[in-house]
């Protein structure tokens, strides 16, 4: 139609002032919360999702639907980042050192909550099938929740928060191929199919080890040959706006294919932050060995004005210098574009983490809030059933955290040990003739021994007597040799009325402090146990009407996940502050409360 201009582009309105404030006052709100609760127990995200609950539908209802929608779609763009973020601050070598422990972890932290979860059958009457999507929900470790706790207490770089973000990681991918399980399963147990099994988790193993291939054995010799050619290169690759580009092109590019082919966009997100740190290590150490390269580079010019000729040299006196300065000034530049090439944390640094701190990030734990349907979970029979399974399924995954606990893996000395006593208790309750013998004969050698001391001693005294008579008589003796004969004879037979103390080694400390940080920390549920509950939910798993109404599983598992989510950043939170102190307390001279998972 004519003058109609609503199908061609958008009208554009100025939004109304109470919009404005009211976003505004949500933004500002979020972001201080966080600072305030990160300053007190390293747990601001609790704060945000609380005003996610008090501004969104489960609350007061201030923002619209269609804003929610927005603000979840951004919070996972934001989450996405951050995750992309943990990539980058992990390394490779201690991945590698880390995997089996990581690799347990994970399992651990799978098995026990699914495992667990069956008690629903007795709990709310639950069928196996919806036992089964509740352990999904629940087996999942939130990974936004996890890499905010690590980043906000410093702990991201350690071998803990190694493996705490790759179990978490191998958690999470565990629980999105749940998510194409369930969302293939229908509300019956008839549609279960291995094949919807299968695929999901070999789609995810094919992706990661084809993008590691890829990277392993075209793409790195490629880059070894950029290097190697580098000067050569034109200045503006060199440049952080160039390396800004392909980075963020790496990353787009690696979680479309992620998510094309069927597998977890965040997975993806976290392998494009492990490869570029990858290849950040490779520029490093290519800088470590080209270090005598600027030397080599300047020896031409160096070598050309050590063969001027006497003669020649006032003829040449005012060319040649300036062309030197030229190509030392190329050459430097150069070299200087390449020492300065920027890494992927200062990439992040510049262009994203703000924006994704302050807004994206807020808005993430936010839409976590908009999911939780507060008005209807404190029903009488809900709330104890909920608090049950929280319980449970917080101690399905703080046992994880045996994993860092150091046992004594050598049982024999143990072993000797219990024999000995045991022995030894059977000699005291059954006197024999043999042990009376042995008896009498140790009273017979204490008895000698106490006979020779008493003789030892009488001895000693009679020389002593002897030896001051002589002094006396004959005078301060210029040699004194007697007295310098009886002075060592003093001394030796001191040590055995005092005898020196033995030395003791004391077994070295087994903190219990990176097991705990590293259970609290996979408690966290959160954005995979919703939405996998969600989804559960849509299909019909947990309806028992044909309204569709939520039922006593669904908000058991909301329960579970909610406390969950609230129990690990707090208490994580309030354990580092502890270990904070320790270490400020104990300084360089004492032992790291955290040992060697805090290197």
């Amino acid at each position: 139609m004519v003058g109609d201009g609503s199908d061609a582009a958008l009208a554009y309105h100025e939004p109304p002032i109470a919009t404005i404030l009211n976003l505004t006052g949500f933004l500002v709100a979020l972001n201080v919360v966080n600072v305030c609760l990160d300053k007190l127990l390293y747990c601001g995200l609790i704060g945000q999702l609380f005003i996610g609950i008090l501004w969104g539908t489960p609350g007061a209802k201030w923002l619209d639907p269609e804003t929610e929608a927005v603000i979840q779609q951004l919070g996972y763009l934001g989450l996405i980042m951050l995750v992309y973020e943990g990539g980058l601050s992990t390394s490779i070598k201690s991945v590698r050192a880390n995997l089996f422990v990581s690799i347990g972890v994970a399992i651990t932290g799978i098995g026990a909550p699914m495992g667990l979860s069956f008690i629903l059958k007795e709990l709310v009457a639950a069928s196996p099938l919806q036992a089964f999507a509740a352990g999904a929900a629940l087996s999942a470790t939130s990974l936004g929740t996890t890499f905010t706790i690590l980043s906000s207490t410093n702990l991201i770089a350690t071998r803990l928060g190694t493996v705490v973000t790759s179990a978490a990681m191998l958690d999470d991918v565990v629980g999105l191929v749940m998510v194409q399980i369930i969302s293939n399963l229908g509300d019956d147990d008839s549609s279960f199919n291995a094949v919807t099994v299968i695929r999901p988790i070999f789609v995810s193993i094919g992706f990661a080890v084809g993008l590691f291939s890829l990277s392993a054995f075209c793409l790195k010799p490629i880059f070894k040959k950029v290097l190697v050619v580098k000067n050569k290169l034109p200045n503006f690759m060199g440049t952080i706006q160039f390396v800004f580009l392909s980075q963020t092109f790496c990353l787009l590019g690696i979680v479309a294919g992620a998510a094309y082919a069927g597998t977890s966009s965040l997975f993806a997100a976290y392998l494009a932050g492990v490869i570029v740190s990858w290849f950040d290590g490779l520029v490093a150490e290519s800088k470590e060995l080209d270090g005598s390269a600027p030397s080599n580079v300047h020896q031409p010019g160096s070598s050309t004005s050590n063969r001027n000729l006497p003669g020649k040299s006032t003829r040449n006196h005012g060319k040649q210098p300036q062309t030197q300065s030229l190509s030392e000034t190329s050459t430097k530049q150069s070299s200087l574009l390449y020492d300065e090439t920027p890494t992927g944390e200062k990439v992040y640094e510049k262009y994203y983490k703000e924006p994704v701190n302050r807004i994206l990030i807020p808005f993430f734990f936010a839409s976590i809030g908009f999911a939780i349907p507060i008005t209807e979970m404190f029903q009488g029979s809900t709330v104890w059933r909920g608090v049950i399974y929280a319980l449970l399924m917080t101690f399905g995954k703080m046992i994880t955290g045996l994993w860092l606990v150091r046992f004594s893996l050598n049982p024999t000395p143990i072993l000797i040990t219990w024999v000995k006593k045991s022995f030894t208790y059977v000699h005291f309750c059954i006197p024999t003739k043999t042990n009376n013998r042995k008896q009498k004969k140790k009273q017979n050698i204490s008895e000698d021994r106490i006979r020779s001391s008493k003789e030892c001693t009488e001895i000693s005294s009679s020389n002593q007597t002897c030896a001051n008579e002589r002094d006396k008589n004959a005078g301060a003796s210029p040699d004194g040799n007697f007295s310098s004969q009886l002075v060592p004879q003093e001394g030796s037979q001191a040590p055995p009325s005092n005898p020196s103390p033995t030395i003791t080694i004391s077994p070295k400390p087994k903190s219990l402090y990176p097991p705990s940080i590293l259970g609290l920390a996979m408690v966290a549920r959160g954005e995979v146990g919703y939405l996998i509950a969600s989804l559960a939910q849509s299909r019909g798993m947990f309806a028992r009407g044909p309204s569709g109404e939520r039922s006593e599983i669904y908000l058991a598992i909301i329960w579970a996940i909610s406390i969950c989510t609230l129990i690990g950043p707090v208490s994580v939170g309030t354990l580092v502050k502890r270990v904070k102190k320790l270490q400020l307390a104990r300084g360089d001279s004492g032992l790291d409360p955290l040992g060697v998972w805090g290197i």
